[in-house]
């Protein structure tokens, strides 16, 4: 009975905010008008849904909708912004890469190691002054399984894991839009790349060892997203009118 209740519920969200709770996946662009919708579905969740099994996926509240209302602010009136989102984890099978074995010494009996790259957020928004703004965001997992023997002969299983994490936001500029050098140098955890061409395109990467926790994570993605605006004067970045 409680399960047909929450499922009616599910069933009656925005279509994208079930994505996200069946499949833990999104991929869909959309006008900020629409994006107002999503964000707005997404808020009746906590109320609606209070089955664990069913919850948001935690980068969804702390990452993704804050994401979403910025952006909104800066899109054209005309513009749509674009996300792909894979909130399973590193875990799923399908990102593991190959394992192999590293060598040990007594009491350890083997270590199987293998990576998993997880690419959970794709963005592309095109903004009030012409310029389009990507912004990727993925995981590198190491994982570690350690199978060791104590003195009395027990065994033992640890699997370890350790997670670096690469966040690039990439801007393109409209045709002559200028490029300025800011008076004080980008962070040195940031490295900033100007290509130059018909359309300019300015890219900001950061690489961060160990990755951010999910309360510092909006800020790092922020921060690194910010820094291709520096590069251009204001006037360059002032917001179209429609």
């Amino acid at each position: 009975m409680f399960w047909r209740k929450t499922r009616a519920a599910i069933e009656r969200f925005h279509p994208v905010h079930q994505g996200l709770v069946w499949q833990r996946t999104a991929s869909v662009t959309l006008p900020p008008a629409e994006w107002d919708a999503v964000v707005a579905s997404l808020a009746r969740h906590a109320e609606t849904v209070k089955r664990r099994k069913w919850r948001l996926p935690d980068r969804t509240v702390a990452v993704v909708v804050p994401l979403i209302r910025v952006l909104c602010e800066d899109v054209a009136p005309g513009g749509a912004i674009g996300i792909t989102a894979d909130l399973r984890g590193p875990q799923v099978p399908e990102k593991a890469g190959p394992t192999r074995q590293l060598p040990v010494r007594k009491p350890i009996r083997s270590i199987t190691e293998w990576f998993a790259l997880d690419p959970w957020l794709a963005v592309r928004a095109e903004l009030r002054d012409g310029s389009v703004l990507e912004l990727t965001v993925t995981d590198r997992v190491r994982y570690r399984k350690i199978h060791k023997v104590n003195p009395r002969g027990k065994h033992k299983h640890k699997t370890k894991s350790k997670a670096v994490q690469r966040i690039t936001a990439r801007r393109t500029l409209q045709p002559g839009q200028d490029v300025r050098r800011p008076d004080t140098p980008p962070p040195r955890t940031l490295a900033v790349r100007v290509k130059p061409g018909k359309r300019t395109v300015i890219s900001a990467t950061t690489k961060l060892g160990p990755a951010p926790t999910e309360q510092d994570q909006l800020q790092w993605v922020l921060a690194v997203a910010t820094e291709p605006f520096r590069w251009t004067p204001p006037a360059a970045t002032a917001r179209r009118t429609a």
